[in-house]
């Protein structure tokens, strides 16, 4: 990418600046004031809900703030984006706490935090499997040299929160930044699977609402995101959906949950075997009511470890995967269930119930120190009651 074409980015990052600057020398920080950002939706959900919930209950001293705005292509929804990110720059200028779960543009443009304030990244995703961040530099799927000689993307991070110290090297790679600063105490979201209320609950308006499944076990198809940052091409399913329901629609029913970025274009309306799942219930409700995942490079099969249930790796397009963005692991050998890489083999190996739960557990006690429901609580406590750590950035 060259710099001509960078420079609409360009732009916005020195506004950025600018209004950062202005924002820091009119207004001073908020000690009471916690900030959630996130680009990934258009509501506070998964990580960033949990915190928030947390910090609302138990610590009524704090004035939260939400700042959910889903990143749009369209030229008119850029416009709007840049004005959001003038409104983020503010509450990042004042805040105390300032808490993401994912990209956030405005932090990567300013070249040093102001005094007072903590940056938190709670990152979207469990354990470690694909790369992302600076680890993904000149791939196809990663950003450019030029763009990172502009954007110093994942920068000014206080502190990462992650599930184990297994990780830790990798975040640290991925964010360049010193380890100590990345924090192995657990995904909050997970907490979920350990609230058997909670889930009681979610299972009693689930059969509610979907009487048909009655009967039958589910198995849920979740998909990683394919494309480059949010140039989501239309998905279409990998495998021949009606001999799936011929060899499996006695026993099963198969739900559909697309990431957040895909476009949702499936057409499933006249299928009794096959059902594409709506924003009503989240990826956690969902898994905690599945009896199999299928899956390929998401690592919300990470999550789904904590429950110790069957799950199959449908890797039809692992050599393109590999060459376009890589992971951390050699895939083949660290995936907890078997493979599949076409309908008849995705078929058989759900038909012969070979699964080892033995494999499944060694898989969660690796990627998850804590595994006690409490991930929420010991970060809070951690952001909030801990000392500031000053940000420390090692060299591109």
């Amino acid at each position: 990418m060259s710099s001509l074409r960078l420079l609409p980015t360009i732009i916005v990052k020195y506004i950025i600046r600018i209004v950062y600057a202005v924002c820091s020398f009119l207004f001073p920080v908020n000690s009471q004031k916690i900030t959630f950002a996130s680009y990934r939706s258009e509501q506070l959900k998964d990580n960033l809900q949990f915190i928030y919930d947390e910090m609302t209950e138990n610590y009524p001293q704090y004035d939260c703030h939400i700042l959910i705005k889903k990143f749009d292509r369209r030229l008119l929804a850029k416009v709007y984006y840049v004005f959001h990110m003038i409104k983020t720059c503010y509450h990042l200028a004042t805040s105390k706490h300032f808490i993401i779960d994912d990209y956030c543009f405005p932090l990567y443009c300013i070249k040093e935090l102001r005094p007072g304030t903590e940056t938190i990244q709670l990152w979207h995703s469990a354990g470690a499997l694909k790369k992302f961040g600076l680890s993904t530099v000149g791939k196809p799927f990663g950003p450019s040299e030029t763009y990172i000689q502009h954007i110093q993307i994942h920068g000014n991070y206080s502190k990462v929160y992650v599930s184990a110290k297994e990780v830790i090297p990798y975040f640290a790679e991925a964010f360049q930044m010193n380890p100590k600063q990345i924090y192995p105490l657990g995904i909050p979201r997970t907490d979920y699977f350990f609230d058997k209320n909670r889930i009681g609950k979610m299972q009693e308006q689930f059969n509610i609402d979907h009487p048909e499944f009655a009967g039958k076990k589910i198995i849920l198809y979740a998909p990683t995101f394919r494309g480059k940052s949010h140039d989501q091409a239309c998905f279409t399913l990998p495998f021949d959906l009606q001999k799936m329901e011929r060899a499996l629609a006695d026993e099963y029913v198969l739900l559909i949950h697309l990431h957040p970025y895909m476009r949702k274009n499936l057409q499933l309306e006249n299928n009794r075997f096959a059902y594409q799942m709506d924003s009503k219930y989240k990826i956690e409700e969902l898994l905690a009511v599945t009896d199999l995942l299928i899956t390929d490079y998401s690592t919300v099969f990470f999550d789904y470890s904590l429950l110790e249930r069957p799950m199959v790796f449908y890797a039809y397009d692992l050599d393109k995967y590999i060459e376009e963005r890589d992971f951390y692991y050699d895939y083949e050998k660290m995936i907890p269930g078997p493979l599949a890489t076409d309908t008849d083999s995705l078929i058989e190996v759900i038909k012969l119930n070979r699964f080892s739960k033995e494999q499944i557990t060694a898989f969660k006690n690796r990627f998850f120190d804590y595994q006690d429901g409490n991930a929420t609580k010991r970060i809070v406590a951690h952001i909030l009651e801990g000392e500031m750590v000053k940000v420390t950035r090692q060299a591109v």
